[in-house]
């Protein structure tokens, strides 16, 4: 029988020898220095360069530049050895500028393995999050909303709260009001009618987001869970709920997919914090990050 072809490994490039992106990063320099390129230009070409190749995974070390936050890592389906040199990797391309990592899906091997390589990360055994926050002092905006409809939510409630916290904002936390029990929602509604904008996190028949959404004058991004009976399908039921609500105003992320809403909800506030300032610095009065939002009784328990 004719032997099975062998899949080729792609290799990194090696150290002694220029990679690609050093060859076109001197070229750009070289057209920025004789006038050919403007700075703008060159910053924009930048953007898509940085690239290390570590044969299993192409880390993006310029996504900063493009997104406004690093590369995260996804690790379920990677193995613990793939999350760690990732981490180490990106930990390293991130120093100099004070770049978080966030990493979700984690195991507690993947994030002790990881953690032999970077002091000082920390993990979310609930959430299954690993992170590194490396100006924890630095002031959060608030804005950001985060509503929970069951304790059993809390695990994709606390992926989303802390994407949002690497990305530099602090929501109000408002959990296990879901619709079984209505008037536990009723107390918070009016500091919830001060966020920018609102995630809601619900499992079983997926009504929460609907009832915010005809509650609540910001956007509202619905996170549909696993959680459930058999019927609910693992999550199926309540992410068809959420994709038909009747209350204008709701967007449906994927299923326990609370790192997508929380990135989403990060981008949503930065913009206003962005917007306010850039007005008040026009205006010449003294910015403030956000409007204020008013806390409602906290009832997050953050595993540390």
């Amino acid at each position: 029988m004719p032997s099975t072809p062998r899949r080729s490994r792609p290799s990194a490039p090696h150290p002694h020898h220029p990679s690609p992106d050093a060859e076109a990063l001197k070229h750009l320099l070289a057209q920025v220095a004789s006038g050919v390129v403007a700075p703008e230009q060159a910053f924009n070409k930048l953007q898509m360069l940085a690239v290390e190749d570590l044969g299993f995974a192409a880390l993006d070390h310029h996504r900063t530049l493009r997104k406004g936050f690093p590369e995260v890592i996804y690790c379920a389906g990677k193995t613990t050895a793939q999350v760690a040199k990732i981490a180490e990797r990106l930990a390293a391309a991130g120093a100099a500028g004070g770049g978080n990592i966030l990493g979700t899906r984690a195991s507690v091997e993947q994030y002790r393995a990881a953690r032999r390589k970077i002091p000082g990360l920390r993990y979310d055994e609930l959430a299954r999050v690993m992170w590194l926050e490396r100006r924890s002092d630095k002031p959060k905006h608030t804005g950001v909303a985060i509503v929970a409809a069951g304790t059993s939510d809390l695990p994709v409630a606390y992926e989303a709260v802390w994407t949002l916290r690497m990305m530099g904002h602090e929501p109000q936390c408002v959990f296990d009001v879901g619709v079984a029990g209505l008037h536990r929602l009723l107390p918070h509604v009016a500091g919830l009618r001060n966020a920018n904008v609102v995630i809601a996190v619900a499992g079983m028949e997926g009504a929460l987001p609907s009832v915010l959404g005809g509650l609540l004058p910001a956007p509202l991004i619905a996170v549909p869970t696993s959680v459930g009976y058999g019927a609910s399908f693992h999550g199926l039921a309540a992410l068809l709920a959420m994709l038909n609500s009747c209350a204008a105003g709701i967007a449906v992320v994927n299923i326990d997919n609370g790192f997508g809403a929380g990135y989403m909800a990060a981008r949503i506030n930065q913009g206003v914090v962005d917007a306010v300032a850039s007005k008040a610095a026009n205006s010449g009065r003294d910015a403030r990050a956000t409007p204020p939002v008013t806390r409602a009784s906290r009832s997050q328990k953050v595993i540390l």
